[in-house]
């Protein structure tokens, strides 16, 4: 089977990527072991180097991001306390209610208008035990944050809430599944945001364009843990040094090049502002660009439907609004063909069929 030689321009996520040449190389190349009895020394290699650029004593290789949000919740928590997070955060809206599943815990939102969680949003929502509520023991930032068009945490912000969670012996785990765009955009090393967090989970398969996997890290105790519940989530994995050799690659190579990304988003961004009935919500930092289409004459599935047939894929988070994520395998010119063909769904009629921009449909 080969690949189609003219594949759609995909902005839907970045999980999309594929891997490059040199992960595939390396992928084939892979020493491995079992990883169960501790034997995989690729996957060893990885976890090893997770752990020193993230400044955390160790790490554990997962097989996906939301089984790392899950461990971490469950990590710091006993079965009926609470959990803080934002109002549209991954762990509440988009993990199939997995902290009540597996840690039987209950997360209260907190609304924060431009995405960014802070004290002044989380203190009146932690809790301490009485005979009428349960006690909140963790909180969970995300970062970049995904609902909020990829916005960033700053590290004072960061701080603050680390240091007020201490002093109230709360935990703090940091959904940072994109993590390392929010190091790019605030021109730190990932490490200068972990400090800000007990355990952070980041993913190896959106921007960093490996095939999958996802790594957590944190304490020498908390991760000797984790191995139980990752077992008990079914990711026990056997000669998994395949998959981390890409992530090796990933974590290495593929964070450095991520301000492409952003760039790229920005330029979508300039490029959709003017077409009427199109509205940026939040501010662009990182590589994702959300938007509403309330003004035009279509719902978000319509135009979705409408850019496929232009060989674009582009989906609907409501019918309201729209999610464009840029990454590797989407170039600057294919991002404003997108724009173009954006305008284009949206001022056709009925009457009058989409263009078509010679891309196969799928």
């Amino acid at each position: 089977m080969t690949e189609n030689p003219n594949p759609p321009i995909d902005l839907r996520s970045d999980t999309v990527t594929r891997p490059t040449q040199a992960m595939r190389q390396a992928m084939a190349a892979a020493e491995v072991g079992d990883d169960v009895y501790g034997e995989d020394p690729t996957i060893r290699k990885l976890e090893w180097r997770a752990a020193e650029i993230f400044g955390k004593e160790s790490a554990i290789f997962v097989p996906s991001g939301v089984m790392g949000n899950t461990i971490a919740i469950k990590l710091h928590t006993q079965h009926g306390e609470e959990i803080v997070c934002e109002a549209h955060a991954h762990v509440l809206d988009w993990e199939l209610s997995m902290s009540a599943w597996f840690s039987g815990v209950f997360a209260r939102p907190v609304e924060a208008p431009d995405g960014v969680l802070r004290w002044q949003n989380i203190r009146p929502a932690v809790r301490t035990a009485s005979p009428h509520n349960a006690r909140t023991s963790l909180i969970c930032v995300e970062n970049t944050h995904n609902m909020a068009g990829g916005i960033v945490t700053p590290l004072a912000v960061a701080e603050e809430i680390y240091g007020e969670a201490q002093a109230r012996g709360l935990k703090v785990h940091l959904d940072g599944a994109r993590v390392f765009h929010a190091a790019t955009f605030l021109r730190q090393p990932v490490a200068a945001i972990a400090r800000y967090a007990d355990t952070v989970m980041f993913c190896l398969s959106k921007g960093l364009g490996a095939p999958v996997g996802s790594l957590l890290v944190g304490s020498a105790e908390d991760i000797t843990r984790a191995h139980a519940y990752r077992k008990r989530l079914g990711g026990g994995m056997r000669q998994a040094g395949v998959l981390a050799a890409a992530g090796l690659i990933a974590l290495e190579q593929m964070s450095l090049r991520l301000q492409e990304d952003h760039s790229d988003a920005q330029a979508f961004a300039d490029a959709i502002t003017e077409i009427p009935g199109i509205r940026i919500t939040h501010e662009v930092q990182t590589n994702i660009v959300i938007f509403d289409v309330t003004q035009t004459a279509f719902s978000s599935s319509t135009i979705s439907s409408r850019l496929r047939a232009m060989g674009v894929l582009l989906n609907g988070i409501d019918e309201q609004r729209m999610r464009a994520v840029t990454h590797f395998d989407v170039s600057r010119e294919q991002c404003l063909a997108a724009a173009a063909a954006l305008r284009r769904a949206v001022s056709a009629t009925d009457s009058q069929p989409a263009p078509q921009l010679g891309f196969t449909q799928l």
